[in-house]
């Protein structure tokens, strides 16, 4: 059968760094308040002059560079975000010209922090339907532009970032032992909307609104969502969390990751954490976190990775990855 393998991971993070001391200054908050709610200690803020598009564009050519691949090489570029350069067209098209990507097609996905687990997953469908060969698959964010920073509860929360891979088709045998996507979930629960969401857009008050959250709530379905998500993608294919070598989950709050792994018993060696250093980059954070392993030396050809998220919607959903 075909099977869907990563073949290049790139990311980007913005040079300007926002340490939660700086916020002291701009918001009724504390360094301690945060690092013991949140686990976060810095987020990356995009410079006024970069886009979304500007992350991406850097993402997808360092996956690029990874693969030994060029633009041209790629068959299509489906781009997670929920903070697009304009209404339209889709950011992923300003990628398909910056790259050199001839012919093909670009499109943008919106599923907020689970769109990289979405979009790997359209991905992968294409890829095993025989429509293409290589998929550029990104997850890109301005988050700090869609920001109350006033707003104490969500401006601590969230930064800039981007993440990209590449998929490539290849033969299996269909069993677990094959590299590549070997299951994956997606789930959304439109009843919670109001949980986690932003105050605007274009049809309603023709601005892009800011973001609110019930953070209590949102932990809450977090924890059992994430954990139902994880246990399904395994049991899937007859697998038991003792076969993971290593989990890359959404970057959202370090006190969700922990709960989460607790249930399976999985060793905290075995979690990729990075939120400390970026805060939650909404659909880059997989990916973000997903090259920082891959640069930490913590992957091995073989090796069996979970990726999981969950996002305003809600959304949420898991992939499960022979590399």
């Amino acid at each position: 059968m075909i099977r869907s393998t990563v073949i290049g991971s790139g990311a980007y993070l913005p040079d300007r760094v926002v340490t939660n001391k700086d916020l002291e200054a701009i918001v009724d908050t504390s360094d301690q308040w945060i690092r013991e709610r949140t686990g976060i200690e810095r987020r990356h803020i995009a410079a006024d002059h970069q886009k979304t598009s500007d992350l991406a564009i850097l993402a997808a050519s360092r996956a690029l560079d990874d693969a030994g691949l060029m633009g041209s090489d790629i068959d299509a570029i489906i781009l997670a975000t929920a903070t697009p350069d304009e209404t339209f067209p889709a950011t992923a098209v300003k990628v398909q010209a910056a790259i050199g990507m001839q012919g093909g097609f670009a499109f943008d996905l919106q599923a907020v922090c689970t769109g990289f687990i979405y979009a790997i997953t359209t991905a992968d469908m294409y890829i095993k339907s025989g429509m293409v060969k290589r998929v550029m698959v990104i997850g890109a964010e301005t988050f700090s532009r869609i920001l109350d920073w006033e707003d104490r509860t969500t401006c601590v929360l969230f930064g800039d970032g981007a993440g990209a891979v590449i998929l490539e088709a290849a033969e299996g045998d269909g069993t677990t032992d094959d590299r590549g996507i070997l299951n994956s979930c997606l789930y959304s629960d439109g009843t919670k909307h109001h949980l986690l969401q932003t105050d605007g857009g274009a049809s309603s008050t023709q601005t892009v609104g800011h973001v609110r959250m019930l953070g209590r709530e949102v932990f809450r379905h977090a924890v059992v969502n994430l954990a139902d998500a994880f246990a399904e993608v395994l049991n899937g294919v007859n697998l038991s969390p003792d076969d993971i070598d290593l989990v890359v989950p959404h970057q959202a709050n370090k006190r969700i990751l922990d709960a989460t792994v607790k249930k399976f018993g999985i060793p905290k060696e075995k979690v990729v954490v990075t939120v400390q250093e970026h805060a939650n980059t909404s659909a880059a954070s997989v990916p973000l976190a997903l090259n920082h392993a891959l640069k930490e030396g913590r992957i091995a050809k073989g090796d069996l990775i979970i990726l999981e998220g969950m996002g305003g919607g809600f959304t949420w959903g898991a992939s499960l990855i022979r590399w």
